[in-house]
């Protein structure tokens, strides 16, 4: 596997992520950041954070097996977030545990970062979901 993903003694615990991945691959993969919309542009889930979670990472699984990955490929996590708020973990992590087996991403994530941005390109979006993966 081009992939080991550890949470060094000493940082923080516990996290739903792991803090350090190392990939040892030699072709990289960046999936784009990647919403809650239909192949043809249809929102998906309005105004429901979850949903939009979820879906946002179904695209997302969907761009790793497009290029021969998968999460288990996967550096790094990044989740753009609108108007985030530390009471929006729950439906964030609700998002995330209802498509995890499914997508085969697997908890602890990879390294994350979750960041809050005031609004993304269009109102509807809530979020918005990067990835980068390593393959050998």
């Amino acid at each position: 596997m081009a992939v080991r993903r550890f949470t060094p003694e000493g940082m923080l615990q516990p996290t739903p992520y792991e803090h350090v991945a190392v990939g040892t691959g030699t072709r990289h993969v960046h999936v784009s950041g990647q919403i809650a919309r239909t192949a043809d542009g249809v929102p998906l889930a309005p105004g429901d954070l979850a949903g939009q979670v979820a879906h946002s990472l179904r695209a997302t699984a969907r761009g790793l097996r497009g290029a021969g990955a998968s999460f288990d490929d996967v550096l790094r996590l990044t989740f753009y977030v609108t108007d985030w708020a530390p009471e929006k973990i729950g439906p964030f992590m609700a998002g995330v545990e209802e498509v995890a087996e499914e997508i085969g991403l697997r908890v602890p994530l990879p390294p994350s970062s979750l960041i809050g941005v005031d609004h993304l390109f269009e109102p509807d979006v809530l979020v918005e979901v990067e990835a980068t993966a390593v393959l050998d």
